[in-house]
C-alpha cells in the first residue's frame, strides 16, 4: 500500500481536492465526501494509466504540502497483481 498526501481547498461551492505528491491527479465534489470519493477514484486511474504506459509510480512524499490547502490527509493506493477481470455490463429486455 502507497500513502500519498490529499488537500482539498473550497473555492465558489466547490470542493477540489489534489493528491500532492502525484502530478496530475486532481478532481472536484460539491462536498468534501463527494471529492474525496471522486479523488480516491482520480487516484486509481492515474495509477493504472502509469502502470498500463509501463511508467513507474511516483513515489510518496510526506514532505509535500499545500498552505492553501483547507484540509490535507492521507489518502491510501492498495495495488493488487493477478489476472484483469472482464466486466460486462447488460440491460434487461424489456
Amino acid at each position: 500500500m502507497l500513502v500519498y498526501k490529499s488537500a482539498y481547498k473550497w473555492e465558489e461551492g466547490v470542493c477540489l481536492g489534489e493528491v500532492l505528491d502525484f502530478p496530475g491527479t486532481v478532481s472536484c465534489g460539491s462536498t468534501l465526501n463527494e471529492a474525496r470519493a471522486n479523488l480516491a477514484e482520480a487516484l486509481r486511474d492515474m495509477a493504472e494509466t502509469n502502470l498500463f504506459r509501463g511508467e513507474s509510480l511516483p513515489m510518496p512524499d510526506e514532505q509535500r504540502t499545500d498552505h492553501d490547502a483547507d484540509l490535507e490527509e492521507p489518502i491510501y493506493l492498495l495495488l493488487q497483481t493477478g489476472q484483469q477481470l472482464s466486466r460486462q455490463v447488460t440491460v434487461p429486455a424489456p
